[in-house]
């Protein structure tokens, strides 16, 4: 059976927490647990200090995976393109957050926090239950162009 957006909202929106991984600077991964928050359009929004690894590696590539759930065989993988929330929006974002997990007041006063806002890539939710069955939603609307090598390529050469 398939599960619909609104039920992949529905169960988004009951985890107040899921793991984020952000590509460091060598290229290695890098994950951290943070709270989070799901918008209806199945954006995640959490916050972050401005020295933490994900913060920088973020504002370098923002491209972001994530793992929410995984109690009672229900889990979901997201990829997504992150941005982070401006001084303009920051009130709108902070105010979102606090709606719908207002025991974290007291966490998004600290100096140096900012948001993130991230927009889907991709989706997958999964049940391992019986029976099983794995859902997938793109969303090729937010995926951004395609990254040129900074380089270019390079052509492997013979020695003849």
């Amino acid at each position: 059976m398939a599960i619909t957006k609104a039920e992949l909202y529905a169960f988004l929106r009951a985890r107040d927490s899921g793991v984020v991984s952000t590509i460091g600077s060598d290229g290695s991964p890098q994950s951290a647990r943070v709270y989070i928050v799901t918008t209806p359009e199945l954006d995640l929004v959490f916050y972050t200090l401005q020295t933490n690894r994900k913060c920088l590696n973020l504002r370098r590539d923002p491209r972001l995976s994530a793992v929410i759930g995984c109690e009672d065989e229900h889990t979901v993988q997201y990829e997504g393109i992150a941005e982070e929330v401006d001084e303009h929006g920051f009130a709108d974002i902070k105010k979102l957050f606090l709606a719908a997990q207002p025991q974290r007041s007291g966490m998004v006063d600290w100096p140096g926090l900012t948001f993130f806002r991230v927009k889907p890539v991709w989706i997958r939710f999964s049940d391992y239950g019986k029976p099983w069955h794995v859902d997938e939603f793109a969303f090729p609307e937010n995926k951004p162009e395609e990254r040129r090598p900074r380089f270019g390529f390079f052509r492997r050469r013979d020695k003849s």
